[in-house]
């Protein structure tokens, strides 16, 4: 037997007989090949005669030479006469989908793995992938490459690519109950660690920053990596969290006629409402929600004397409006501190959460997350915009992640076309802001979104509209769609996109407090290291 990466003891499963580009490969398995050890998904090298292709197993089925064998099984016949028909009459095969392919298999370090165009020819061997040709294909774990779970069938830690995954938004969707926290708290780890990014976290729940009450096994991010590398702000002055925390106001003047047109579901707005505040807003400026909840009826009547708005339309957005000064942490008239505070810390590679305490309504969450994301996009556009002028360069800038949860109310279709974060998910790669949505509901967003996600990492779906929605702009739907449906409740993911060199179905690591924190100490013992010596050489 041939053998690519100079070892003699290959896992060797059979061979290929028939099959297409399109639709797989047919591999007869030797008779020696023990089919039950196989699994729908397990990953497998077929080695031809001038590459080799790296892909996996997508079905397992049985077969016979003769009808009358199947119609007349021996199945009380002896052992020994069942040994000799398996595997000659009656025999096994597997369809193998190669989904990457190298040039070189003499050599294959030296080969840059690239999406198989072509299939190899009759009688190419099948063997069982090895750690070395996953190393090949997805590389070490590294700053870098975090390793964020191994295949189901192998203990095999698989990397993703984290600098491919910071350029472009990405999103982690899973039914209600199946680890999404844990897997966008993974994520936010490797990122945090390798330092390639400032992440923003809209923390609606409070269980980013510390662990959650209910698993205190959990460490928040803030416990792992300290108060200089992870800066936490709140919107209620009563958390826990408050006196290591900055108090977050937001002032009726900080808000737009956008943010509210955001909350228009929320708010059970009229279809009105558009038109009246952005009156408002022409009229009366910043001032324009406090002037218009201090009306008199005279005032009413004189403004829409003035704009045309009708009286009981100017009403009805004043009786919704009123329900935002309801809320502690809105203020008439507020500064822009603590915002500037919160941009400087996130250039400056600062990591921010913003908790929202008892303030977890969708009200709260959408409209603070919409205000905050706005005033970024404004800042980062404008630093482009001068840095183009002067033709600098980008190597100062700091790349910005921002985690968006229940992803759906701000991307849904009407609203991604209003809300700042459709723009982001659209067109602020050049800017380099990118989103991390999480949620359980992928068929409420817009398609258009949906297709600009670079990766993807999918949990369990039940519903078929939200399969149908997470898979959109990925090629081979129906095998993706076969994987998605064999996933474990919990702990199994498939993660598709930039950040992979091809869809694979991962077992995710454990989120461990003590592994996790320890991981992060070497990390930073390891970086004052490398400073001391580069400081020592310079010296």
């Amino acid at each position: 037997m041939p053998t690519l990466t100079g070892q003699n003891d290959l896992s060797w499963l059979g061979v290929v007989t028939e099959g297409s580009y399109s639709g797989g490969l047919i591999v007869r398995l030797f008779p020696d090949c023990e089919a039950e050890a196989l699994r729908v998904g397990s990953f497998v090298v077929l080695e031809g005669q001038r590459h080799w292709y790296f892909g996996t197993i997508t079905d397992i089925r049985l077969r016979a030479t003769d009808t009358a064998l199947t119609a007349d099984p021996p199945a009380h016949g002896s052992a020994f006469v069942r040994r000799i028909i398996r595997g000659t009459h009656a025999y096994v095969t597997v369809e193998v989908r190669p989904s990457l392919v190298l040039e070189d298999p003499a050599s294959p370090a030296g080969s840059k793995p690239r999406p198989a165009r072509t299939i190899p020819a009759h009688f190419a061997t099948l063997r069982q992938a090895t750690p070395i040709d996953f190393e090949v294909v997805f590389g070490k774990e590294d700053r870098y490459r975090f390793a964020l779970g191994t295949p189901p069938t192998m203990d095999i830690p698989i990397p993703i690519d984290l600098e491919l995954l910071v350029q472009r938004s990405n999103g982690i969707f899973g039914q209600s109950g199946s680890g999404k926290s844990v897997l966008t708290r993974l994520i936010l780890y490797g990122l945090i660690r390798a330092d390639i990014a400032s992440a923003l976290i809209f923390d609606m729940h409070s269980e980013y920053a510390r662990a959650p009450a209910d698993q205190p096994h959990i460490a928040g991010l803030a416990e792992i990596f300290g108060h200089t590398r992870v800066r936490v702000y709140t919107l209620d002055p009563l958390t826990d969290d408050a006196a290591s925390s900055r108090v977050v106001q937001i002032g009726l003047n900080h808000i737009e006629p956008e943010d509210i047109e955001l909350l228009a579901q929320e708010l059970n707005l009229t279809p009105t409402f558009a038109t009246v505040s952005r009156l408002l807003k022409r009229q009366f400026g910043d001032d324009w929600i406090s002037k218009a909840l201090a009306f008199t009826e005279e005032q009413v009547k004189e403004f829409c004397g003035e704009t045309g708005a009708h009286p009981q339309a100017v009403d009805a957005l004043r009786s919704k409006l009123s329900r935002l000064p309801e809320r502690d942490y809105i203020v008439t008239r507020a500064d822009n501190s603590t915002l500037d505070d919160m941009l400087r810390h996130l250039e400056r590679g600062t990591h921010v959460i913003l908790q929202f305490g008892r303030f977890d309504s969708m009200l709260d969450y959408m409209l603070v997350a919409n205000l905050v994301t706005r005033r970024i996009h404004q800042r980062y556009v404008d630093q482009a915009l001068r840095q183009s002028q002067i033709g600098a360069s980008d190597a100062h800038r700091r790349r910005l992640v921002i985690v968006l949860e229940e992803a759906h109310k701000f991307l849904a279709p009407e609203a991604a076309r209003q809300s700042i974060f459709g723009t982001i998910a659209r067109e602020m790669r050049k800017y380099w802001v990118t989103l991390l949505v999480v949620d359980q509901r992928p068929s409420g967003i817009d398609t258009e979104v949906l297709s600009q996600l670079g990766t993807k990492i999918i949990g369990p779906l039940t519903d078929q509209h939200d399969i149908e929605a997470v898979l959109t702009g990925v090629s081979d739907r129906n095998h993706l769609r076969n994987l998605l449906a064999n996933l474990s409740p919990q702990q199994e993911c498939l993660v598709v996109g930039h950040a992979v060199p091809m869809p694979i179905l991962l077992r995710t690591r454990p989120y461990h407090r003590d592994t996790l924190l320890k991981e992060a100490r070497a990390g930073d013992d390891a970086a004052r290291a490398l400073l001391k010596n580069l400081i020592g050489e310079d010296s």
